[in-house]
């Protein structure tokens, strides 16, 4: 049985490596969980004997085939939750992370499929970030974080990430939404936008 911490964990991992290819260390997992580096060591072990991770001490923790179908399972969970509060109950893009994180571990599977068939079997969440289907498979384009985009490059927003709602609303101040086309450099970001901005390449 997967708690619903081990299922986090899975998350954070799938998560960290989908936009970029560094993979995650014991250390960073325990950062973005705001967990003591020992108790993510525990955890780790935990999952690495349960056949959910590849570890070996001090060095990075990777998914393996069935620890990143589980964290597909939970990713799909959590960003159909996200479309959901958006398309039904009118929340803003930057209210939907933390309450995702509680409903995805409490609706079952039937109650899941009814929100994506209501929703039309939406393809990417309010973020941009692309909804696996119930198989696993992912959707996605070629793309580049802003930060990195050489200037004269013109792409559209493909994903902003959701971890600083102030910085989503922010974002969204400017002018600037899932879709909107810019060309590199854009004027008027708010401080620390190109590093949470992903354009087609």
């Amino acid at each position: 049985m997967v708690s619903p911490a081990i299922d986090d964990y899975l998350k954070t991992v799938y998560a960290h490596t989908e936009w970029q290819d560094a993979p995650i260390t014991p250390s960073v997992l325990a950062a973005k969980l705001g967990i003591a580096p020992s108790s993510v060591t525990e955890m780790v072990k935990k999952m690495a004997a349960l056949g959910l991770v590849a570890h070996e001490p001090y060095r990075a923790v990777r998914l393996t085939p069935e620890g990143e179908q589980r964290a597909l399972e939970m990713v799909r969970r959590h960003r159909l939750i996200e479309t959901w509060l958006v398309a039904e109950y009118g929340y803003a893009w930057d209210e939907v992370h933390e309450e995702a994180e509680v409903l995805e571990h409490a609706i079952s599977d039937r109650l899941l499929e009814a929100i994506d068939a209501r929703l039309g079997r939406p393809r990417f969440d309010p973020h941009g970030d692309p909804i696996p289907d119930p198989s696993g498979a992912v959707e996605r384009e070629g793309f580049v974080l802003l930060a990195e985009a050489p200037a004269g490059h013109i792409g559209r927003v493909l994903r902003v990430s959701d971890r600083d709602p102030g910085l989503l609303r922010l974002i969204e101040a400017a002018g600037i939404t899932v879709g909107s086309q810019l060309q590199v450099p854009v004027a008027g970001l708010p401080a620390g936008a190109e590093e949470v901005i992903w354009l087609s390449a």
